[in-house]
């Protein structure tokens, strides 16, 4: 029976966030943001393994305690230039515990609000499907297209269309493939579907946001208040 393992990727510095401190040390609830991701991901009782692939000039992680997460969490400084490379050095970081058809959930270090529930239907879904799957929304807003002013150049039809998440969850071997073919995709869905499969979409909700912007922190921490109750 294949395990379940997990690699969450966290070299980036969220320049997007506008924070001198790296996004994924910034604080949260009392602990840094990764740390609750991490925390969903090592509580999941199916999960035998998570490494955190941190860059390897990461100053920050030394000074937080992490103890609390337990044994399962593995701490690798072999982070790349880019999300693909990361994880796909992750996956070379694990390689003496995966068999080829384990399974590994890659989840964003800055998406703090993944529910246990969440998880189980992630691997409940997909315990026998061929290609893998992902976390995902159907999206609700209407798109628009804009041109070069930014002014609106179309409006898409949004039949059909999900917003992607995290965790992503592949064999370890079909992954790894794909990233080796496809190192220039922004999620790891991609990669997959780049070498010629189809992911299967498994509904999440929105609360399982990624922290992008400052506003996406405080709605965050309002999310976890509330599951805390």
């Amino acid at each position: 029976m294949p395990h379940h393992y997990a690699i969450v990727p966290a070299a980036g510095s969220g320049a997007r966030f506008g924070s001198e401190v790296p996004k994924q040390y910034l604080d949260l609830n009392g602990h840094p943001l990764i740390h609750h991701a991490l925390a969903a991901l090592c509580h999941f009782s199916r999960i035998d393994g998570v490494w955190v692939v941190l860059s390897p000039g990461d100053e920050w992680w030394s000074a937080y305690d992490w103890t609390n997460l337990g044994p399962k969490l593995h701490v690798v400084f072999c982070g790349g230039s880019t999300r693909a490379e990361s994880v796909a050095n992750g996956l070379a970081a694990a390689a003496g515990a995966l068999s080829e058809n384990d399974w590994v959930l890659v989840h964003d270090a800055a998406r703090p609000c993944l529910s246990q529930e969440m998880l189980a239907a992630l691997c409940d879904e997909l315990a026998g499907d061929p290609v893998g799957g992902l976390l995902a929304v159907p999206v609700a807003d209407t798109l628009k297209r804009a041109d070069s002013e930014q002014r609106v150049d179309a409006t898409e039809p949004r039949d059909g269309l999900w917003q992607a998440q995290t965790p992503q969850m592949f064999r370890s071997s079909v992954l790894r493939k794909a990233l080796v073919e496809h190192f220039g995709v922004t999620d790891e869905a991609s990669a997959i579907e780049a070498i010629g499969l189809k992911p299967r979409l498994v509904r999440s909700d929105s609360t399982n946001l990624k922290v992008t912007y400052p506003a996406d922190l405080r709605l965050a921490a309002l999310i976890l208040q509330k599951e805390s109750r």
